[in-house]
């Protein structure tokens, strides 16, 4: 037995309740009626999306998406904070990092430093730019943030929509301020009925007056259980290189995972692709799950390895993005640096799939 829409029988199938099911199917179409599945009550019974608010702590007031597309895929979105994705669950097993500062509205953002970790729900994604990535920096005499501020701003618009193939949340979110940049980005993340997986497509527009640098990083970050020191992690990259000297002292393991370790300092490695297909895999042996993100290595040309094997500060960052993070003063000297001119538009996609 098939389910569409809503769930209602699909008129295919070979088991008994597939027969059963088209029989239904088949009586209701003669009635000149909507073939819903006659097992369930509400369409959410099945999948779909439902939206709350959260009640206390740092989280008071926003605004979360709980969508399930009915495989066993489960995802959270904050529609208060760029439409990322807070939570990602399949089958009852948890993929993603939760920060110890948990949920915290945007009102709290403080670009100050890097304050910006103080904000850092970090969840399965959270979106670095778009006016800068990384390190705190001053560029061509603009001081710019850890990391920028896109993660921290509120949709604009958002809503969802499905059908019998996928669930597909939109959201519009504004980084524009007078005497500066003005760019908008559309998200519209797809989220497959028909297996686990989903797919983030983002369009990026300069709707000012003036030539904008962009810069985006997908802080994509996979957490306990699926990641453990038993973890597999597989990235096909042509060159790996460190970012800085601590990195480099254990860049024969980059690819080993370890238990968390008292007071562990983050290492991060550069992955640059051969071709366009940009590939990053991780595999949990023990609970015979895995997770694999795909992307045209081309467009997004800074893929980042981060490594934060501390205590309860446990995560593997996979981020794909258009730079890396040393700072947009960094990126304009190395000629990485992307732009945007006046009412141009630029457009990326990651792909995610599970595998269990």
């Amino acid at each position: 037995m098939k389910l569409c829409r809503f769930g209602w029988l699909s008129c295919t199938g070979r088991s008994e309740k597939g027969r059963e099911g088209q029989s239904v199917c088949r009586k209701l179409k003669e009635k000149g009626k909507n073939h819903m599945n006659p097992y369930i009550g509400h369409p959410t019974q099945l999948c779909g999306v439902e939206e709350h608010r959260l009640v206390g702590g740092k989280g008071d007031g926003m605004r979360l998406y709980e969508v399930r597309n009915g495989n066993g895929l489960e995802m959270t979105l904050s529609p208060d904070r760029n439409g990322d994705i807070a939570r990602l669950f399949c089958r009852g097993i948890n993929l993603s990092y939760f920060s110890p500062c948990g949920y915290v509205a945007p009102a709290y953002y403080d670009k100050t430093g890097t304050n910006w970790l103080q904000n850092f729900t970090a969840g399965f994604l959270t979106t670095c730019g778009l006016q800068a990535v990384g390190s705190p920096c001053v560029d061509e005499g603009e001081e710019l943030p850890l990391h920028g501020s896109i993660a921290n701003l509120p949709t604009e618009t958002s809503y969802w929509e499905e059908d019998d193939a996928a669930i597909r949340i939109h959201t519009l979110t504004r980084d524009e301020v007078i005497f500066g940049r003005k760019l908008n980005l559309r998200r519209m993340i797809e989220v497959s009925k028909e297996e686990n997986s989903f797919t983030i497509t983002d369009e990026i527009q300069n709707t000012g007056d003036r030539r904008e640098p962009v810069e985006i990083l997908y802080h994509m970050n996979m957490g306990y259980p699926l990641l453990d020191e038993d973890s597999i992690i597989t990235i096909p990259s042509g060159e790996v290189l460190p970012r800085d000297d601590h990195a480099a002292e254990d860049i024969a393991h980059w690819m080993h995972m370890e238990k968390p370790q008292v007071g562990y300092q983050e290492r991060c490695y550069y992955h640059k692709f051969s071709d366009e297909k940009g590939m990053a895999k991780i595999f949990q042996p023990k609970l015979n799950i895995g997770l694999e993100i795909t992307f045209d290595a081309k467009e997004l040309d800074g893929f980042v390895e981060w490594k934060m094997m501390g205590v309860r500060d446990y995560v593997l960052g996979l981020e794909c993005g258009n730079c890396y993070p040393d700072g947009r003063d960094v990126m304009r000297r190395t000629g990485m640096l992307k732009f945007l001119e006046p009412g141009e538009r630029k457009r990326y996609r990651v792909h995610v799939a599970v595998q269990s």
